[in-house]
């Protein structure tokens, strides 16, 4: 935003403290004469009019600007320019320091801080806001490095393995199962590149918002995934109340669809079980996944939503995916205001619970 360049806010608070240090000194001086006349007379007291000639010191009464008066107030005036200059730069110390951090930020640093110290002020609110948003940033930043370091991984192998299949069957053109590998190896290819957009379309919140109700989208889930809970020998129990929430109907799909993809591929080997549920209260609504499998460490949780990590590390198999189904879980949640929480069964395996606003109901 253009500005028109005017006064500083420390010039401004200092011509304000020196005027009312000198208004204040011309209304002692005034009011000294005033008592300093009444003493000379019981009788007469000055009126308005005396108290206007009063200024001229060739009139009647005490001569109240004479050069002592001048000398006085003219100490007043410096006085007041000096202790303003500096109460003024103590007082703006604080927002020079968040304007500091305001350019190292723009300039690209975001590990620095302002930390201010001292009891809860105006000041000090703002500094513990702008430190919040650093943070904030820092970390989303990183988590963007980290994500387009292991994006830029996870599509160099598969494009490498087409690039060598293709070399391979130039070379010798006998079929010997390249056109299989060829097509695992490029569907690979565009379920990342699908998981990608998916999460950039999220994170952007570019959807549409609806009235969406998360019990029948986890039916829908459920339906479409029981043939692979049959193929991993798991059992998937449901509960499914109503939870009317307002978001987008295919990223919320997918969230549900991806999270009970999760539950039955990272199962116990045989009679696993993962159990969904909905529910909906005054405050929100709420999507719980539980499955069984092997105890997992906390430190290992805490990973889970990162992109390109995996449960069991970064392995391959027929069902582990891209490694994109909890990142793009939590930036679904996030787009829609709401919180993931991991924790761990108690038997193993593990517990995401999801909370999102509940629609707001017409009345």
């Amino acid at each position: 935003m253009d500005r028109r360049r005017g006064l500083s806010v420390r010039v401004k608070l200092t011509l304000s403290y020196a005027g009312f240090l000198l208004f204040a000194g011309v209304l002692l001086l005034a009011v000294v004469w005033f008592f300093l006349l009444r003493q000379r007379s019981s009788v007469y007291l000055p009126t308005f009019d005396d108290l206007l000639l009063a200024f001229n010191p060739g009139n009647f009464g005490p001569r109240i600007f004479s050069p002592a008066a001048v000398v006085v107030l003219a100490f007043l005036l410096v006085v007041g320019l000096v202790g303003g200059w500096v109460l003024a730069g103590r007082m703006l110390a604080p927002l020079t320091r968040i304007t500091s951090a305001a350019r190292k930020a723009a300039n690209g640093s975001l590990s620095h801080r302002i930390e201010l110290e001292g009891r809860g002020d105006e000041f000090r609110v703002l500094a513990d806001a702008f430190d919040t948003m650093l943070a904030q940033l820092e970390t989303r930043d990183a988590e963007q490095q980290r994500f387009a370091a292991n994006a830029s991984h996870e599509l160099r192998t598969p494009l490498a393995v087409m690039q060598t299949i293709l070399d391979v069957a130039g070379q010798d053109p006998s079929p010997d199962g390249r056109e299989e590998r060829l097509r695992a190896v490029t569907a690979r290819a565009i379920a990342l590149t699908e998981a990608l957009l998916i999460l950039g379309r999220a994170d952007q919140r570019l959807f549409v918002r609806e009235d969406v109700d998360l019990s029948l989208l986890a039916e829908e889930a459920v339906e479409t995934l029981l043939p692979l809970a049959e193929k991993h020998h798991v059992a998937v129990e449901t509960s499914s109340d109503p939870a009317i929430t307002v978001g987008s109907h295919a990223l919320l799909l997918q969230m549900n669809t991806n999270l009970l993809h999760n539950a039955i591929v990272h199962n116990l080997p045989e009679n696993g079980t993962v159990r969904i549920a909905t529910s909906m209260d005054a405050e929100g609504v709420t999507l719980t996944v539980e499955n069984t499998g092997e105890r997992l460490r906390p430190e290992l949780i805490s990973t889970l939503t990162e992109p390109f990590q995996r449960g069991t590390g970064r392995i391959r198999s027929d069902q582990a995916g891209v490694g994109l189904g909890l990142a793009i879980v939590k930036t679904i949640v996030r787009a829609h205001d709401g919180t993931l929480t991991l924790t761990p069964g108690v038997a193993g395996g593990l517990r995401v619970t999801v909370r999102l606003p509940i629609a707001q109901v017409p009345r």
